[in-house]
């Protein structure tokens, strides 16, 4: 009986225990959401936000539809310094001025990711994209040596290769008529960043259907749409009602991918070091995973297989998908603008003349006009169209006080249309990126590869990349866009994307010899 009565009580505890300890959660997620309810009351919001999710139910599901709905938000609001919404409990305040972008990127205290990044992690690990604080700054630290442009350089070699197999892919097309160029730009891309980042050739553009570029686009949307729709942060409300399931079947074939790389490549090293003539004295290509495996911390530690696994997942999404849409949308608007496309090939007649021999470094630096036409293609469609920074103190942002715990959402396609630095802001003009026509534009009014101390560590490569990419396209062909302006319809998921491709008619400028 004694024991009986034990059992009983014991379980009585465990219950009240239980009990109040949820009741003491939930006290303090009520009491911080009223409190920032309160303190963010006189910054204008969107709509009605209701009790717990916010403005959630406002939103449009499908993901052009809600970029093109956050962009009208920042058109309505252009006059507002900040623009508060709120997705679920947690207040975002969408940034989309210089001077208030400055406030928080300028800021070493505001380098945490936010929170809707915590959903990229099954994916993306804690890498360089994702991680915070003395991880983050350490991770940085040891990886910042393998950007450096002398080992940019090697790479050149992969790109002039990867750039010559879509040129041949192109020529088939020429001259039949509108075809969609997007798929075939990005299957170059993921060769070029396959074979620079792991060291592997994979043959991505004799396979038109890519299972992995697949998966990265199902994770894309999967994930972006979880986001906005906060009834399904709960992982076990996702997993059991929401795309879980889709989710894991897509994440499994992303991380089968990298995986199998990896060790195939540890596998090679250790087999090269450890017998010094089986390359036969032939020189070895370098790529950055060779680099992670030897990397060491500052106590002289390796990284680990995770960590080398999350920073390849990292480069492999980040340095195909941005790259390849910054190509696109360029190669769209020198096809709908065929003085600008005239003015390029001139350039390139000037460096390269009737030669067909591949890139190299001081003919990247004699194509200032191309790089200005990037630089524009990237202002009016940044490949990253937005990101959100965790605010970690107590804020002043433009007079407003933002709480510590508050999210801003850095909307960079809003800010590179801002008319104060960039007039008639739709208009597509590579002049504005001459250097007599940037003097005096405010440092934090263009921002393609963000700013400040989490600027993107491969910034250097893509415009390599998509120099090499373009400029061989351009030495052979013309481009006619097929599609208009509003035809484009971009969709502003982890990436900016088109809604239906980038079409395009395609003309050979010279024979292929």
């Amino acid at each position: 009986m004694a024991i009986t009565f034990g059992v009983y009580t014991f379980g009585f505890l465990a219950v009240s225990g239980f009990v109040a300890m949820l009741t003491y959660i939930t006290y303090q997620l009520l009491h911080s959401y009223l409190q920032n309810w309160i303190k963010l009351k006189p910054v204008p919001g969107i709509g009605f936000p209701y009790p717990l999710i916010g403005n959630a139910l406002q939103f449009k599901s499908n993901a052009g539809d809600f970029f093109r709905q956050l962009v009208g938000y920042t058109n309505e609001f252009r006059n507002s310094p900040l623009l508060k919404v709120w997705i679920g409990p947690i207040p975002f305040l969408i940034l989309f001025h210089a001077e208030t972008i400055e406030t928080v990127l300028n800021n070493p205290v505001h380098m945490d990711k936010a929170f809707a990044y915590k959903f990229l992690h099954p994916w993306l690990g804690t890498g360089l994209l994702t991680s915070t604080g003395d991880k983050w700054r350490r991770r940085r630290k040891m990886l910042t040596p393998t950007f450096h442009f002398s080992i940019l350089t090697e790479f050149l070699e992969v790109m002039n290769e990867q750039a010559e197999v879509l040129i041949e892919k192109l020529d088939k097309q020429a001259g039949k008529g509108p075809f969609n160029c997007f798929n075939h730009i990005t299957l170059c891309a993921l060769d070029i960043i396959c074979e620079t980042a792991m060291g592997k050739k994979i043959y991505a553009q004799s396979n038109y259907d890519s299972e992995y570029v697949r998966c990265v686009y199902k994770m894309s949307d999967i994930i972006t749409r979880r986001q906005r729709m906060p009834w399904y942060w709960p992982d076990f409300v996702y997993y059991y009602f929401g795309e879980g399931r889709e989710h894991n079947r897509s994440l499994k074939v992303l991380h089968s991918f990298t995986e199998s790389v990896i060790y195939e490549r540890a596998e090679y090293i250790t087999y090269i070091e450890s017998d010094s003539e089986s390359d036969h004295g032939m020189r070895k290509r370098r790529a950055f995973l060779d680099m992670l495996l030897k990397t060491t911390d500052e106590d002289g530690n390796k990284l680990t297989h995770q960590d080398i696994q999350e920073e390849v997942d990292t480069f492999m999404f980040e340095g195909h998908d941005t790259t390849a849409a910054a190509m696109n949308w360029t190669i769209h608007l020198l096809g709908a603008h065929p003085d600008v496309q005239s003015k390029v090939q001139q350039e390139l007649q000037e460096v390269f003349g009737e030669s067909e021999r591949p890139i190299n470094t001081e003919d990247l630096k004699k194509l200032k006009y191309l790089e200005c036409v990037i630089k524009e293609s990237l202002r009016l469609f940044p490949s990253v169209p937005f990101f959100a920074r965790s605010i970690c103190v107590d804020t002043h942002i433009n007079g407003f006080k933002v709480p510590k715990g508050a999210n801003a959402i850095i909307m960079t396609y809003a800010l590179h249309r801002d008319p104060r630095y960039f007039p008639d802001p739709e208009e597509f003009r590579p002049e504005r990126f001459l250097p007599e026509n940037s003097v005096g534009r405010h440092p934090f009014a263009y921002i393609p590869f963000s700013a400040g101390l989490r600027n993107c560590i491969g910034q250097r490569f893509a415009v390599m990349e998509e120099k090499v990419v373009l400029a061989s396209i351009l030495r052979y062909f013309n481009i006619e866009a097929c599609q208009k302006r509003e035809e484009l319809r971009p969709r502003g998921e982890l990436v900016l994307r088109p809604e239906q491709g980038i079409w395009i008619k395609l003309e050979r400028r010279k024979p292929r010899l």
